[in-house]
């Protein structure tokens, strides 16, 4: 997105909650999906990601709180929900015993699409996902990437206006991780909203506009990835390098260092202020009479703030 205006939202969740026995896996969360974003969930194991998306996709019923998908009440009016959307669960769900074209003509006829265009949508699908020359054997042949190719091609045969997926590419091999991101982007492009759960911090940085990070069933951050990472507090990391690499001095004196240390033929250094130290480093070279042969400072990373903010970083 893309910051375009949007007429109506594709998910808004009002403090959803949900209880198994006298464990709370969601607990009364509210957050918003704008229309034709593509929105990351972020999570560890048993933060409540999977139970969510269970409710959203209406796999099960929120104990209290309401959702809507493009207006419609998951509750009260859960097949106009369902029809706007496209599953793409983590385990593939094909039926292994016919074939991937049977499976998704048996796609179109469940969502009631018209069997001249199934059969168009279908081959347009198969051939985008490297699947077509393969369409007529059984699933069960299938590599676990195929298999998870073949669940996207039928997810999406009735054009559904919100994708959810559940760890797409965990455990693919390099070629279906490379196609099932590449269609994520045509299809985000083209107008697909997008609600993707992931353990994979660098697909999520990549690929979404915004992301929620749960935590113990509750919402401990939503935002862009961007203002996520530049919003934890923590020292910054300046690489810098000098040449000719041997110098009188080592630059680990110079104010406003934390801390330097020497990987290879440049100084890995931590700061809490990079003007003053880029500054001093800068001085350094002139005073040691030696060239700077390479500086960069290095931005926190996602994986940093979902570290923090889950509460898994107690540095």
């Amino acid at each position: 997105m893309k910051e375009a205006e949007h007429q109506e939202d594709a998910i808004i969740a009002n403090d959803l909650r949900k209880v198994f026995s006298e464990i709370i896996a969601v607990d009364s969360i509210s957050f918003t999906v704008h229309k034709g974003e593509i929105f990351g969930f972020l999570g560890p194991n048993g933060a409540g990601k999977t139970t969510t998306a269970r409710m959203l996709t209406g796999v099960m019923q929120p104990d209290s709180g309401s959702a809507a998908i493009f207006g419609h009440d998951i509750v009260s009016d859960p097949i106009r929900a369902k029809q706007r959307c496209g599953v793409v669960p983590e385990t593939a769900n094909a039926y292994t015993d016919i074939s991937a074209w049977q499976n998704l003509m048996l796609m179109g006829e469940l969502y009631g699409v018209p069997k001249h265009y199934a059969e168009e949508r279908a081959a347009s699908l198969l051939k985008a996902l490297g699947l077509l020359e393969r369409k007529d054997q059984k699933v069960q042949g299938f590599s676990k990437g195929m298999k998870q190719r073949l669940i996207l091609a039928m997810a999406l045969l009735h054009e559904p206006d919100l994708l959810f997926l559940d760890e797409p590419t965990s455990g693919l091999d390099v070629q279906s991780t490379h196609l099932i991101t590449g269609m994520l982007r045509e299809l985000n492009n083209t107008g697909t909203t997008i609600f993707l759960t992931t353990h994979n911090m660098d697909e999520a940085n990549r690929l979404c506009d915004r992301v929620a990070i749960i935590r113990k069933g509750r919402i401990a951050a939503i935002d862009s990835p961007e203002r996520l990472k530049m919003a934890i507090e923590r020292l910054h990391t300046i690489e810098v390098s000098f040449d000719p690499a041997q110098t009188a001095d080592d630059p680990t004196t110079l104010p406003g260092i934390k801390s330097a240390r020497r990987e290879g033929d440049k100084w890995v250094i931590t700061t809490e202020d990079v003007d003053s130290t880029i500054h001093a480093i800068t001085a350094y070279g002139a005073e040691q009479g030696v060239k700077i042969g390479m500086l960069r400072t290095l931005a926190p990373t996602l994986d940093e703030a979902f570290l923090r903010l889950t509460g898994a970083d107690s540095a």
